[in-house]
């Protein structure tokens, strides 16, 4: 069950990833778009569908199945949550959930017409998910400590 549960947790991480990776990418786009143009209204539906139907749920789906694997893990009665790499990966993925928490208040500023950064900015967040990412990766494969 452990390697099935893994496997879910896997394809979970790839969606929210692939979704937190591509929403920022949009967001300089759409900051070039005319407010009310037609541009603009279609980033808002792209926008909103990938939140609600790809990221939301991968990002739930990630949570619930890798808090499963932490504590059924091998380490001890408490699974992984006894080992350090495990308390920085958690704070890694928080960081991460928190950018996720942004980006939808992002999407609902864009919705209103109401966004207040520039594509810069944009592009600067758009690094993050995958810095983060990468440091995730290597303490879940590496477990330095």
């Amino acid at each position: 069950m452990y390697e099935w549960i893994k496997a879910f947790h896997i394809i979970a991480v790839i969606a929210w990833l692939a979704g937190m990776l591509y929403l920022p990418r949009l967001f300089v786009y759409h900051c070039a778009a005319e407010k009310g143009s037609v541009q603009s209204e279609t980033f808002k539906v792209m926008e909103r569908r990938l939140l609600r139907i790809i990221i939301n749920p991968a990002m739930i789906a990630t949570w619930l199945l890798g808090l499963w694997l932490a504590w059924h893990g091998p380490d001890s009665r408490f699974g992984w949550f006894a080992s350090g790499w495990l308390s920085a990966k958690l704070a890694l993925v928080l960081a991460l959930s928190a950018l996720h928490g942004a980006c939808a208040r992002w999407v609902k500023d864009f919705g209103a017409d109401r966004n207040r950064h520039s594509q810069k900015f944009y592009r600067v967040i758009n690094e993050i998910p995958a810095i983060l990412m990468a440091a995730i990766v290597i303490l879940a494969v590496v477990k330095p400590f």
